[in-house]
């Protein structure tokens, strides 16, 4: 079966023809979680899978899943072998792009045409899934489907969640073919999956610089946020001399610049901070500013490096605390543990990709996805695709079509030598 390869002329057809759907004028895609751009990309999807007689379900949480079975002299004595799963998400983030997610389920389509095409036949069931609601969505609740599957969402978490609009989660869900009165039946059981393999684009230049085509990702960043409030000494800006003030505003600007350089200093290029916003009270041109929130936010594949950066930021804050004469007030808000992938199916990956050919980066995923709740149940794995710019969440944002095949011939193949090494 090495022989196999994908038809990248028909992958481009389809990102074109699903990229039409949620489109907006200014050629951004609005396809966001069970809107009608995004049930109408659903119905697509579900048409080219069953012209596939692939067997198509829409469990509790409106997951899309469509099987194929092993065949029957591929099964052990005792029964059957366990799921292979494979794909990502179709939904969008507003005015995005049209590879964030949709990418991944349109090989993963691909994939099970091209086994149908050859007659090949497996030892595992292989599922196609495209998840729902993955991106941050008007309900508040991003990587809704994997955290079902995976158990960490309930029928609880559903009660009384509403969007801007008015509109109840329940009865969104219901139309887009969920069911939240059984949604807790969307759960997967460990011992049904024996692996779960995502591609999906990089978002950023690590691919791109270095001409690589293929990421083999190690781990999925972890997420550390907190709020800050820096308590100054608001008073007038006229008559209060600068060495009186204790102004909060600049305290605070000085922490914000020392939590950079903490990044920046840090060993890890892939540990990262941002300040995402800022409250500035008074917020007067004649008041010096008497107190400052800002949320801070860290990412990095390991919790040793995000606690390192996070450490030297904190040792230069209180300092610059104490020089100002302002109180300086942390409150958690999250964090979220990396997620490593499995170690076997990475391997997998790029054994595939050297047998084909394709030079591969080992890299970690600055981004959250939804194989970092599937590695909750099951043996998890990601593929990257770079993306041109590094642009992500925005119109510009596009992948190279021979970047794609040379990545969805290594989804192709790992898939297979996943069903032919894995014994459970």
């Amino acid at each position: 079966m090495k022989e196999l390869r994908v038809n990248a002329a028909r992958i481009e057809s389809r990102i074109r023809e699903l990229g039409e759907i949620g489109r907006n004028a200014q050629g951004g895609m609005d396809r966001t979680t069970f809107t009608p751009a995004e049930l109408e990309a659903r119905e697509w999807l579900k048409a080219r899978l069953r012209e596939l007689a692939l067997d198509v379900r829409v469990d509790e949480a409106a997951n899309i899943w469509a099987r194929r079975e092993a065949a029957a002299r591929g099964r052990p004595v005792e029964g059957e072998l366990p799921v292979i799963a494979f794909g990502s998400h179709l939904d969008s983030v507003p005015n995005g792009g049209r590879y964030d997610g949709a990418l991944g389920v349109l090989l993963a389509l691909e994939v099970m045409q091209v086994l149908r095409e050859n007659g090949v036949e497996t030892r595992h069931p292989f599922e196609l899934v495209s998840f729902s609601a993955e991106e941050p969505n008007p309900f508040g609740l991003s990587t809704f489907g994997s955290r079902t599957v995976s158990g960490k969402l309930g029928r609880r978490d559903l009660e009384g969640v509403r969007d801007a609009h008015g509109t109840l989660l329940v009865d969104a869900l219901r139309a887009a073919g969920g069911d939240p009165d059984r949604f807790e039946e969307a759960r997967r059981r460990p011992e049904e999956l024996a692996a779960f393999l995502e591609v999906h684009i990089e978002q950023g230049l690590r691919l791109l610089e270095r001409g690589i085509p293929v990421g083999v990702v190690s781990a999925i960043t972890g997420i550390y946020r907190e709020s800050v409030t820096v308590v100054g000494e608001a008073n007038h800006a006229g008559t209060t001399l600068m060495g009186n003030r204790k102004d909060a505003l600049m305290a605070a600007s000085e922490m914000m610049l020392a939590f950079e350089a903490a990044c920046r200093e840090h060993p890890s290029e892939e540990t990262v901070g941002t300040i995402g916003t800022i409250e500035n009270r008074p917020n007067a041109a004649n008041i010096i500013p008497g107190e400052v929130r800002f949320h801070l936010e860290l990412r990095g594949k390991t919790r040793e490096e995000i606690g390192e950066a996070l450490d030297a930021w904190a040792a230069r804050a209180e300092a610059i605390a104490a020089r100002r004469g302002v109180r300086l007030e942390r409150k958690l808000l999250l964090d979220q543990h990396p997620v490593r992938m499995d170690p076997l199916v990475a391997d997998v990956c790029a054994a595939e990709a050297a047998k084909l050919g394709y030079e591969t980066l080992a890299l970690g995923s600055m981004a959250g996805h939804d194989a970092a709740h599937m590695a909750s149940l099951t043996r998890s794995g990601m593929l990257f695709v770079p993306s041109l710019g590094g642009k992500s969440h925005c119109p510009e944002e596009e992948s190279r079509i021979e970047d794609i095949e040379k990545t969805a011939n290594v989804l192709l193949q790992s898939l297979l030598a996943l069903d032919d090494q894995l014994n459970r």
